[in-house]
């Protein structure tokens, strides 16, 4: 009988993970891996204290998302028009646009690079075909299956997790890197702290996260916005907070790994100049064997057919809710032909962008440097949404919410001031 408790009681946490699950592991896409990977490589482990800092920053900015999403039963974008002019909402949305084509780009690049260094053939026409899965997943998957694919991608990280056991580390010099130090105060050292704090904290994630909320809403006929339906206030918002605590722990404790890996093997061999996920994986197999690279690479691929809808997905929802247009996975494509066609032209231009003679991996480090820039009045936005009793009804944002929300906003803001001071030194 005690086993049979267990069980059910694992079953029933696991129908929690959703939305913050997802959010969090599409976090750690092909361009995020490049990102860790750049920073252990050339940092070893000096910069893993990011990671510990990042924690409950983006859980408490993924957090209000959410709430926002299931307490209105509307979208960020939406949301956001009542504490911002217009214009600021389309500009904002513009450039989570740009950002998320380019890290599309990159993000099916790696995984093409990554395909064809381990089946051998061109890795253009891998791309191509991560594109069009893509593509089919989100335009002729019914959402609730559709969500339950994204949730079992998940597990493709682990092969992060995995090659940790294939790599020797010196654990106690590891342990020295979740403090910061004084000797990565260089400036591209900043530049990389404020990669990674853009990559992690990312504007997709807090579009996708409350989108999918509102989402779970209307696949569920019994489900209503919360001001509606106060009852409903206790099991969603506890199953809200168990869902993104795990998922942005999942995410954060991959970007660890990934760094530790690359950090152990990749910056003690001195290879330093990693470009791309793919350059990582490479790289990896002389100096910690086959069987790493393998593993590196595998995640590469899975980690992108998680990412690459979330991304375009996410710039639709953005671009829609801000129009004004139906949005949503649940419709048909004829049904929300705006949001379809947001979707369908943000991959192509990512392919198009793996085609082009631009070099997507540097474009990549500074679309996540936007990305850190956009993110600071976007998180701004959403605490004054959060507080507010006209938008939020009876469920406003908590103190400790509150207080870790704009701690998040102000540290993201204070690393892209360190950026531009590094500059103009």
């Amino acid at each position: 009988m005690a086993g049979i408790r267990r069980r059910i009681r694992s079953i029933a946490l696991l129908e929690q993970l959703g939305p913050g699950l997802v959010t969090g592991a599409a976090d750690d896409d092909p361009s995020g891996i490049a990102t860790y990977s750049q920073a252990g490589a050339q940092f070893g482990f000096g910069l893993l204290w990011t990671l510990v800092l990042t924690y409950p920053l983006m859980t408490a900015i993924q957090l209000v998302s959410a709430r926002i999403g299931r307490v209105t039963g509307s979208g960020l974008a939406s949301n956001l028009r009542a504490v911002m002019p217009g214009w600021a909402v389309t500009m904002l949305v513009a450039l989570l646009f740009v950002a998320n084509t380019i890290n599309i780009g990159a993000d099916l690049a790696a995984m093409g690079e990554a395909a064809e260094l381990v089946v051998g053939r061109d890795g253009h026409y891998f791309t191509i075909a991560f594109a069009l899965v893509s593509l089919g997943l989100q335009l002729f998957i019914p959402y609730k299956r559709y969500a339950d694919i994204l949730k079992w991608l998940t597990l493709a990280l682990l092969a992060y997790v995995a090659v940790l056991f294939t790599v020797k580390l010196d654990w106690a010099e590891a342990a020295r890197g979740f403090w910061p130090s004084a000797g990565n105060s260089s400036r591209q050292a900043i530049l990389t702290i404020v990669a990674v704090f853009g990559t992690t904290i990312s504007p997709y994630l807090f579009f996708w996260q409350s989108a999918q909320e509102v989402e779970e809403v209307a696949d569920d006929p019994k489900a209503e916005p919360l001001k509606e339906a106060p009852r409903q206030a206790r099991r969603e918002l506890s199953r809200i907070r168990i869902d993104t605590f795990a998922g942005m722990a999942a995410s954060n404790l991959i970007a660890i790994a990934i760094i530790l890996s690359t950090a152990a093997t990749l910056h003690a061999a001195g290879k330093t100049d990693i470009q791309s996920a793919a350059d990582a994986a490479s790289a990896l197999k002389p100096v910690a064997g086959p069987f790493a690279f393998a593993l590196f690479s595998l995640g590469i691929i899975g980690a992108g057919l998680l990412a690459a809808p979330v991304l375009a997905g996410s710039a639709a929802y953005a671009i829609g809710e801000s129009r004004g247009w139906t949005c949503g996975l649940d419709y048909k494509p004829w049904e929300a032909v705006g949001f379809y066609v947001v979707i369908a032209v943000a991959t192509l231009l990512g392919v198009a962008i793996g085609w082009s003679p631009i070099d997507p991996m540097k474009a990549l480090f500074w679309s996540a440097v936007i990305n850190g820039v956009a993110a600071t009045p976007m998180m701004a936005a959403m605490m004054l949404v959060a507080s507010r009793r006209s938008q939020m009804g009876p469920f406003p944002a908590g103190l400790r919410l509150r207080v870790f929300g704009w701690l998040a906003t102000a540290v993201m803001a204070g690393s892209v001031v360190a950026m531009a001071l590094s500059f103009a030194v």
